[in-house]
């Protein structure tokens, strides 16, 4: 039996799920020379091409597609089972990868994860700071936080963080040349600051609720951005009113730089959940940091 090279096979799925040889070079620790070799030899020796290579993007042909099925995973479970290893080591270690967003990276997760990186040094976590839908499974991370409503089927979730609400705020100086809104249709008469979501373009429509009352209003206005912690700063610059979880504005609202409206229109709703895919034995890396985020009394929850 010929015996092919499992390093060029490992080279071309990380060519493939990356869509880019400079980034597959970084995360596999070689030349991008090198890396092209590799793939140039083993379709080489499979007489077939696996990669269409243009200036600005690298993508499977076919039978690449084909091939990246097949074995992708393999190398998946081979990390998962030396994940796993590390039960057998004095003290755990291992990369932890989760994708999320700036506001609960800052206000859940660093916070609650610090201890435990202090305590375990050999335990790394891959902060990626996305506001997108990023698939976790095609992506490689272990974990995702999302709002509750917005995670995928088939994914494990389990709440880290208390319910929050919603706040539209303006500065001081831009309602003293506009009025207030007192409800939310009135947000059609005003500058709003709009977010563009990053995975399908769409602006984000502001969602309300007093009572059994819910109402969803587009608004418009000169800026669109698609990160929060530039809204706040269009809005602490006069620019329009911003809507957004309160913890974003809370500081500059105690301190009277943003004035808060339309507040007995902003119900409380479930907060953030890490959401994992099903794995029938997650690293000792990773179940420490389930610990650590867990909340005290946390119900863990199989997505419909």
């Amino acid at each position: 039996m010929v015996r092919r090279n499992l390093n060029d096979l490992l080279s071309f799925v990380t060519v493939a799920r990356e869509g880019s040889f400079t980034r597959a070079a970084a995360q596999l620790g070689v030349s991008q020379s090198a890396l092209s070799q590799a793939i140039s030899g083993l379709e080489k020796r499979l007489e077939i091409r696996l990669l269409t290579r243009t200036t600005r993007s690298v993508s499977p042909t076919p039978a690449g597609e084909r091939l990246l099925r097949a074995i992708g995973h393999r190398f998946d479970e081979i990390e998962a089972e030396l994940d796993v290893l590390t039960d057998l080591r004095e003290k755990p270690a291992g990369t932890v990868r989760i994708t999320c967003g700036d506001h609960v990276l800052r206000t859940l997760l660093l916070p609650k994860l610090t201890p435990l990186l202090k305590a375990f040094p050999d335990i790394n976590v891959e902060f990626d700071v996305n506001y997108g839908f990023r698939d976790i499974v095609a992506d490689r991370f272990d974990a995702g936080v999302r709002l509750g409503d917005t995670i995928d089927k088939d994914m494990i979730a389990m709440p880290i963080g208390p319910k929050l609400r919603m706040a539209a705020v303006a500065s001081p100086a831009y309602f003293a040349q506009h009025p207030k809104p007192t409800t939310p249709q009135d947000l059609t008469g005003h500058r709003c600051i709009n977010m563009r979501f990053p995975t399908h373009g769409g602006l984000y429509v502001w969602e309300f609720e007093q009572g059994e009352h819910q109402l969803n209003v587009r608004v418009e206005g000169q800026v669109v951005l698609n990160s929060t912690p530039h809204i706040v700063l269009a809005a602490l610059d006069g620019l329009g009113i911003a809507f957004l979880p309160e913890d974003e504005f809370a500081p500059h609202i105690e301190e009277g730089r943003l004035v808060r409206v339309l507040e007995n229109w902003c119900a409380p709703f479930d907060g953030y959940y890490l959401y994992y895919p099903s794995r029938k034995q997650p690293s000792p890396a990773f179940t420490l940091v389930l610990d650590a985020l867990r909340l005290d009394d946390p119900v863990t929850l199989k997505c419909r």
